[in-house]
């Protein structure tokens, strides 16, 4: 079945403890290739998973997990189950961590997200170069995914469009899917909180306007988003190819 780039409906795989789990299909690189539907996916906690939505994920065929999270993250909140199914790897891209729900409401949120985002473009080089190189070359279909699947999971999936010379609106247009989650996402927080105030009242937002800063301020550092990945993340021609080879058709 055809589906188109932007159809949400389709995009969106629906579950009962997951929000935001996505198929990336669909995108349509420079060369006028797109990515396929079915081979990669981005997601909020797999640790969320069990009953009939484990046997949704089981249906998906992935054969690759790409876990994003603090190690400390996993222990208090769980794994994927039997994480020994499948080609799992733990790459904690961010290395300073920080609580959404406390970020001061008087500052520029977005602003202050793509800075955030700055650091681990800086930080998690090793592990970024390491998951890209998974998608690529592990056994597919493959996902990844940190705690809500917005801010850790959105830049890896920035930045594996942009290997896939995927065009800057259409990341965008990725990123900001995560709105559609903000409700779930945030009666998640307030369920697992309770008692603390969140000061912060964008919690759980994405809007494009922070991936549009953040790929903004790689330009401005390293010239475009392409040169950060080869320059700084050490991503090869090679690994590019096989990943275009792999996720394109």
């Amino acid at each position: 079945m055809t589906r188109a780039p932007h159809d949400t409906g389709t995009r969106h795989i629906p579950f009962d403890r997951l929000h935001n789990f996505r198929d990336m299909g669909g995108y349509r690189s420079a060369d006028g290739r797109a990515v396929r539907w079915g081979v990669l996916y981005r997601a909020d906690s797999l640790g969320k998973l069990g009953g009939g939505d484990w046997e949704r994920f089981l249906g998906l065929g992935v054969r690759t997990v790409i876990d994003l999270r603090y190690p400390w993250e996993i222990e208090a909140k769980g794994r994927i189950p039997e994480p020994e199914r499948f080609a799992y790897a733990n790459l904690s891209i961010e290395h300073r961590p920080y609580d959404q729900a406390e970020i001061d409401p008087d500052l520029d949120p977005w602003r202050y997200l793509a800075d955030r985002f700055a650091e681990v473009a800086e930080d998690g080089v090793d592990e970024i170069r390491r998951a890209v190189e998974l998608i690529a070359d592990g056994p597919g279909p493959a996902v990844f995914h940190c705690t809500s699947g917005k801010d850790r999971t959105g830049l890896i999936a920035a930045l594996v469009l942009t290997l896939l010379d995927v065009s800057e609106e259409q990341i965008l247009a990725d990123f900001a899917l995560t709105e559609l989650a903000t409700e779930r996402l945030t009666a998640d927080w307030h369920a697992a909180n309770p008692g603390r105030t969140m000061r912060w009242p964008s919690y759980g937002r994405a809007p494009a306007a922070v991936m549009e800063l953040v790929l903004a301020d790689l330009t401005t550092r390293y010239g475009s988003a392409s040169r950060y990945l080869a320059e700084a993340v050490g991503i090869t021609p090679r690994t590019t190819a096989r990943l275009r080879e792999r996720l394109l058709a």
